[in-house]
């Protein structure tokens, strides 16, 4: 085990470490791209385990960069990971991961807002599906609702272990009244039991981002309120779009008044005081 000036391991599993794959490939990380490369795998190595047993499961990553996270899935146990890569230049050192780990890896060179994650899961085998990543911060907030809301559920997935800004993370987890809590905090308590695992330091990254981010961990709920997933986004995206003002106003184009009657609900009220539960109960009234 090699340690880095920081007291970070830099290698597992014999492979280089990853500031060398990064030199060696030309893998400065890309502002347009959303990119952080996490390389302390330490860190890596906590994720993968945050992520549970790995032993039985097909993991499938978003944006593995120079391979930190999927090494350590690798290293970990995962019995195979499946990464999809937009950045081409990082393609040659998956490659080198790939063969030390053959037949485990299988990167898929291609835009994660293009791809079909149910259909990817289904080449599993039947093998049980987790998704673990350290998500592009561009393109993570989205992904993650595209997920929350597919319309098959259960889902393809068991469950999701998430790297987010702490910003975000503490809306994706967040209660009724408190300020964090808005759209995401209600669709992610519709579908799934989300919790912050724990947080990363920005100096953890290269480069270091200007905030703290956060590791989440997310469980679909077997039962989960009926309702159309797409319908709430657009009733909670009315709804917080003008969080200071009464409902009977945020949602004055999608029925107002009239609506929030037959579901029930004061339209004095403020969307941060809704509960989950209010809200389905909102959007099947629509």
């Amino acid at each position: 085990m090699r340690l880095d000036l920081s007291g970070g391991r830099t290698t597992i599993d014999g492979l280089p470490p990853l500031r060398d794959v990064i030199e060696r490939h030309g893998l400065q990380a890309k502002k347009s791209l959303g990119q952080n490369f996490l390389l302390d795998l330490n860190l890596t190595s906590k994720i993968a385990r945050a992520a549970g047993d790995l032993s039985e499961t097909t993991v499938i990553e978003v944006g593995p960069g120079p391979g930190g996270l999927t090494r350590a899935l690798l290293f970990n146990g995962a019995k195979r990971v499946i990464a999809v890569e937009r950045d081409e230049r990082c393609l040659e050192a998956l490659a080198q991961v790939s063969g030390h780990y053959p037949g485990r890896l299988e990167v898929i060179p291609g835009d994660a807002l293009k791809t079909d994650f149910a259909a990817l899961a289904g080449t599993t085998g039947g093998s049980p599906v987790k998704i673990a990543a350290n998500l592009p911060y561009n393109i993570g907030t989205e992904l993650l609702i595209r997920w929350l809301t597919t319309a098959d559920w259960p889902p393809f997935y068991q469950s999701m272990t998430l790297m987010f800004q702490r910003e975000v993370a503490e809306r994706i987890t967040a209660s009724p009244g408190s300020d964090a809590y808005g759209r995401l905090g209600v669709l992610a308590g519709w579908r799934t039991e989300a919790k912050i695992v724990f947080d990363v330091p920005p100096q953890a990254f290269t480069p270091p981002p200007k905030v703290t981010s956060s590791v989440v961990h997310l469980v679909p709920r077997a039962s989960p309120l009926p309702t159309d997933g797409k319908r709430l986004g657009r009733i909670t995206e009315a709804a917080f779009g003008q969080r200071r003002k009464m409902l009977r106003q945020s949602v004055k184009s999608l029925g107002g008044e009239a609506l929030l009657t037959r579901a029930g609900i004061d339209p004095t009220r403020r969307a941060e005081t809704l509960s989950v539960e209010e809200f389905v109960r909102l959007t099947n009234a629509v």
